[in-house]
């Protein structure tokens, strides 16, 4: 974050050149976002563009009040959901027993003895069955390492809606590599 910060100065202070730097550091996390969103790459292209444009012109607002990633996300994220013209977000009831933090290595204990090829092919075929808004989530947490709370700031979402969300989207996967599996192994005999 101090780097990000190091950059903003300069650019604030007229080095517009150092804006170059604080786009290498986030453009593959926005095209990340912009892409499992729109789910077309030129469109993600276009909008991670865009994003960048707005960040710049409003580099003066941040606030520094969070990290710098978070608020250009958010921007990434709010600009690819506008695009898609969905303006609200499922609300989800909390659970507490249902926030328990599942991991990944539940569906790899139910692999078996599978190739890490194959695992890896199963996973990316479950990946395709859930919505964007949730292969996004699971991009921003395992892949990115978002916090639960940066996610939330930049989704919008509460919270206990993240960890909800998070849950549910692991059950999904979780369901549809074992019925993925279950019709291999019949495939087998």
């Amino acid at each position: 974050m101090q780097k990000d910060l190091f950059f903003i100065d300069k650019v604030l202070s007229g080095e517009t050149a150092a804006f170059t730097e604080l786009v290498n550091r986030h453009k593959n996390m926005v095209f990340t976002i912009t892409n499992r969103i729109l789910r077309s790459r030129e469109d993600a292209e276009e909008i991670a563009q865009d994003v960048f444009l707005k960040v710049f012109h409003s580099l003066n607002k941040f606030k520094r009040e969070a990290k710098f990633s978070t608020w250009v996300y958010r921007i990434a994220f709010n600009t690819a959901i506008s695009k898609t013209r969905i303006k609200s977000f499922e609300v989800s009831a909390l659970d507490e027993n249902l926030i328990e933090n599942y991991t990944f290595d539940e569906i790899v204990d139910d692999t078996g003895e599978l190739s890490l090829d194959d695992k890896k092919k199963y996973y990316e075929i479950a990946l395709k069955k859930i919505s964007e808004e949730d292969n996004l989530l699971l991009t921003m947490f395992y892949t990115e390492e978002q916090s639960i709370d940066d996610i939330s700031e930049i989704t919008g979402l509460s919270v206990s809606n993240v960890k909800v969300k998070l849950h549910r989207t692991r059950k999904r996967l979780y369901e549809h590599i074992n019925t993925m599996l279950k019709y291999r192994v019949r495939e087998l005999r």
